[in-house]
């Protein structure tokens, strides 16, 4: 997408600290950006191996969600498909980079790459499927590609 710029993250520790507090649900809604995000699901795979990204991950961004009164609904809050989505296109960004890197670089790598883009759920979702309910709730099959394995 043209016109935003991306808000990058200055060391490994602030990404951490930021995958801490979202944990904690501690994080300020103002914080939770779709950086925050990126980062989150990164740190969580990359370095969270007690946590499973794909299980844990919308139940994290759930609590989140409920402790700065954003709510879980058919339209706003927690969106089960868009999450699997970055769940599956960061894990094979991160199986295609060199795992030596520091987090923060990784970070700053995926926010540059096209998994680490707004829109990029929509190469393999229609915008009408992606932002349906039915995708809002539970995950559902791409309709114009098949995801990454």
């Amino acid at each position: 997408m043209t016109g935003r710029t991306i808000l990058y993250f200055e060391t490994s520790s602030a990404v951490r600290l930021m995958g801490e507090r979202l944990i904690a649900a501690s994080l300020p809604r103002s914080a939770w950006t779709h950086e925050a995000h990126i980062a989150a699901c990164l740190w969580l795979i990359d370095e969270r191996r007690d946590l499973d990204a794909a299980r844990d991950l919308p139940q994290i961004i759930r609590r989140h969600n409920d402790s700065v009164g954003t709510p879980n609904t058919d339209s706003s809050g927690f969106h089960a498909t868009i999450t699997h989505c970055y769940v599956t296109g960061i894990a094979a960004f991160l199986a295609r980079i060199d795992a030596t890197l520091p987090l923060v670089a990784k970070v700053s790598m995926l926010l540059d790459a096209p998994e680490g883009r707004r829109d990029w759920p929509l190469r393999f979702y229609s915008r009408d499927r992606l932002l349906s309910v039915e995708a809002r709730r539970a995950v559902i099959l791409p309709d114009l590609a098949p995801l990454p394995a």
